[in-house]
């Protein structure tokens, strides 16, 4: 793909969105305060999760032992500017509160720990939307765990997260992951058919954001259904055409496992560039020692800056 093809590529306004996607006042207002009025300011966001602790275990600490508490993280949130951090309920009642107002909250509403297979996939709720509110948050995240033995439920959980962040007024970001050993067979969870469909039930379902990870190359994803296999798409096609099916969703990209800073960067630059609306980047943030972990959320603003829109 040649510069000209990039160029082409649609990237959201947020502001344009808002209209064409009909979101109501409530999350409107936190919408637009979550991508104008803190972190970049320029209709990109860039978030920060600390939920790896209960979804990984204290394992992702040990890399930089100081982010296991996590005043770490927002302190990292606050002199870094982010556009919110990702809490679960604890964490959000525990350490939050001295940071509420300056600091914005998304309030995590379910999980599970690492310990079973992915083929038991489900993340049952460990708070409310209720709770979220309660506590000043801005957005309501859940994860949903695509293709899962255990979807039925999920999505009926989800069904009933997202009519009380419609009462609410809520944003709803979606984690939308595949999982199973049915996803396996077709290309595992990192492939582009997997995570394509999964950007497409999360609009379907109704979030207004969804939380994707970057699709691999075909060759790592064996077993994907042959009209995939066909497109024979590059890395910036791929994600490019995960964001067109997650239609009126915005689309956050996954930092997922640790990087090279030159990896980190560029990561970022080709989401923008494929229209992603903002990054959900944790462990490529929080474990690196303070003066590094400024010094890349700079550069990633940076790179914010360059694809972003005026407000």
């Amino acid at each position: 793909m040649n510069a000209n093809d990039r160029n082409a590529v649609e990237r959201v306004c947020v502001k344009d969105w808002l209209k064409a996607a009909n979101v109501a006042a409530g999350k409107a207002v936190r919408i637009w305060r979550l991508f104008y009025e803190v972190g970049p300011r320029c209709g990109r966001a860039i978030f920060l999760p600390i939920d790896q602790g209960f979804e990984h275990g204290p394992v992702d600490f040990l890399p930089n032992p100081p982010s296991g508490d996590p005043e770490f993280q927002l302190r990292l949130a606050l002199e870094g500017n982010y556009s919110g951090i990702v809490f679960e309920p604890g964490l959000a009642r525990k350490y939050h509160h001295a940071y509420a107002g300056r600091v914005p909250l998304v309030f995590k509403v379910n999980a599970k720990t690492n310990i079973p297979s992915d083929a038991d996939a489900f993340s049952p709720l460990t708070g409310s939307v209720e709770e979220g509110v309660a506590l000043g948050a801005d957005a309501i995240g859940y994860t949903l765990y695509v293709g899962s033995p255990a979807q039925d439920r999920d999505i009926a959980q989800l069904a009933e997260v997202r009519r009380a962040c419609d009462r609410f007024g809520m944003p709803l970001i979606v984690w939308s992951y595949p999982r199973g050993s049915a996803v396996k067979l077709k290309g595992t969870r990192d492939s582009l058919y997997a995570i394509d469909y999964a950007a497409r039930v999360a609009c379907e379902m109704g979030a207004d954001i969804v939380k994707l990870n970057m699709p691999k190359p075909d060759e790592e994803c064996p077993g994907q259904p042959e009209g995939y296999t066909r497109l024979n798409l590059d890395e910036f096609q791929r994600m490019a055409k995960v964001i067109r099916s997650a239609g009126r969703t915005l689309v956050l990209v996954s930092g997922g496992s640790k990087l090279s800073d030159a990896n980190v960067l560029a990561k970022a630059r080709l989401c923008f560039e494929a229209g992603a609306a903002g990054l959900i980047f944790g462990r490529n943030m929080w474990q690196r020692a303070m003066p590094d972990a400024l010094d890349m959320t700079a550069k990633v603003h940076d790179l914010a800056h360059a694809f972003g829109d005026a407000p």
